[in-house]
């Protein structure tokens, strides 16, 4: 964890300990990007501010060197921010204030993609979906679907979260292409038009009062 707020940085590891993780803390990036290339880590948290050197700079470096998993957990709302962030190879973008379990579930959702990757999982394997994030592009049963950019941010999420619930706000905080204001109800139109292009309404599971789930 690289994080300068050392009081926050202590509840979270205190949490996370409890879950029987192992967590090593760094307020300072520059020892921080030593350790990395000195010892191996399962997933770097990344905030943003730091002294000394920007948090975007950190990941940048992070990604040019290692494939390691790197959530951002930082309080600049900037969705230039969000957008950079992702562009440069983060994998998820946590906003402050957030309760610990939902790091807790960032954390095993971008492991177990990183997991498929590595394994071949059999399940990614034989899905309906074949996402291509280097050209951004999305088939479904081998046809290529006709997304906007918004709508491929949408349908990759839910591709890469494949059986689990999304809030409509994971969407509107973690895909670049949806503006930060967007409401509730231009998701459902979004997700609606996502429906439609897929052909199978059935296939996108509406989750009362929570968001969506992509079924497997």
């Amino acid at each position: 964890m690289i994080e300068d707020d050392l009081e926050l940085a202590e509840v979270l590891t205190e949490f996370l300990v409890d879950l029987n993780m192992e967590i090593e803390t760094e307020d300072d990036p520059f020892k921080a990007l030593s350790r990395l290339k000195l010892e191996s880590f399962d997933l770097v948290i990344l905030d943003l501010t730091l002294p000394g050197m920007d948090g975007l700079e950190v990941c940048a470096e992070i990604r040019a060197k290692q494939n390691v998993p790197i959530i951002i957990s930082s309080a600049r709302s900037d969705i230039k921010d969000k957008v950079t962030a992702l562009e440069l190879g983060a994998d998820d973008y946590l906003p402050k204030p957030y309760d610990p379990r939902e790091l807790e579930a960032r954390i095993h959702s971008v492991l177990r993609r990183y997991e498929t990757k590595e394994t071949g999982d059999s399940s990614d394997i034989h899905s309906d979906f074949k996402l291509d994030e280097a050209s951004m592009e999305i088939r479904y049963k081998n046809t290529l679907l006709d997304l906007t950019n918004a709508e491929y941010g949408i349908l990759a999420f839910m591709i890469n979260k494949q059986g689990f619930v999304i809030s409509r706000e994971d969407l509107i905080h973690n895909i670049g292409a949806i503006n930060e204001e967007s409401s509730n109800k231009s998701i459902d139109v979004m997700v609606g038009r996502i429906r439609n292009k897929i052909g199978n309404k059935a296939l996108i599971e509406s989750i009362r009062g929570i968001g969506y789930k992509l079924l497997k």
